[in-house]
């Protein structure tokens, strides 16, 4: 009688194992998938094709776009890391529109640009995300601001009409965590009826900034890189 009461308790505590892990991953898929649903697209330029005929007249004349810019509101500067939540795969998105910086043109070329942003302005849709974020993670207290600064020229080369993208490629120092590495990427730039925008991204290998991996406490997994993102908007000085 007793091992029978054993085989039946054993059976019992399989069942329950069994019936909670069922309850955390559909939980989990129902949040990702339902409640918080997909995440936000990666930023990207639009295309200025609904411009008007007087508004894609601008002038193409390198004067047309030399001086200094100044980032503008509407800037938004973030990361996009891919993990496993529960079992469940998901987009980890954290975004700030708390950018500064310039960037000054000559002759038809970028001679200088310089951006800043104070990281633990950078949210997600999750609070105890964005606490690790700013804890263990990227230590915010400790290093406050990420930083990237242009080290090679850009040529514009041939100045495209107001709203015609064009993409180019940018080399520069980038500062984060305390580290700073150089980096190349590609980046979209675009004349709009009221400035200039650019958007790109560039790929993090955390290691390489002495950032921890942000896996948590076996529940959260991620990749060991990510991308960091921007749409950065300019008016002039």
């Amino acid at each position: 009688m007793a091992r029978h009461r054993h085989s039946r308790l054993r059976w019992w505590l399989l069942g329950g194992l069994v019936t909670f892990a069922i309850l955390v991953v559909g939980g989990t898929w129902l949040y990702i998938h339902v409640i918080e649903g997909p995440a936000p697209a990666p930023l990207s330029l639009k295309s200025g094709a609904g411009l008007s005929a007087a508004a894609a007249a601008g002038s193409n004349s390198a004067s047309a776009v030399a001086g200094t810019w100044r980032v503008s509101s509407g800037s938004i500067v973030g990361y996009r890391v891919n993990e496993v939540l529960a079992g469940q795969n998901n987009v980890a998105v954290g975004r700030t529109g708390d950018v500064s910086g310039s960037l000054t043109i000559r002759g038809g070329t970028v001679t200088a640009a310089s951006f800043s942003v104070p990281m633990d302005t950078v949210k997600s849709d999750e609070s105890e995300r964005d606490v690790q974020f700013n804890g263990r993670i990227m230590e915010t207290a400790t290093y406050p601001k990420g930083t990237l600064t242009l080290t090679t020229p850009i040529a514009l080369g041939a100045l495209p009409g107001v709203g015609v993208i064009r993409t180019y490629h940018a080399t520069a120092d980038l500062s984060l965590h305390g580290q700073t590495r150089k980096v190349t990427f590609p980046l979209a730039a675009e004349r709009t009826p009221g400035g200039l925008e650019v958007s790109g991204s560039i790929p993090i290998l955390f290691a390489d900034w002495d950032i921890g991996n942000p896996s948590f406490a076996g529940f959260v997994t991620t990749q060991n890189h990510g991308l960091l993102e921007f749409l950065i908007k300019f008016s002039r000085s």
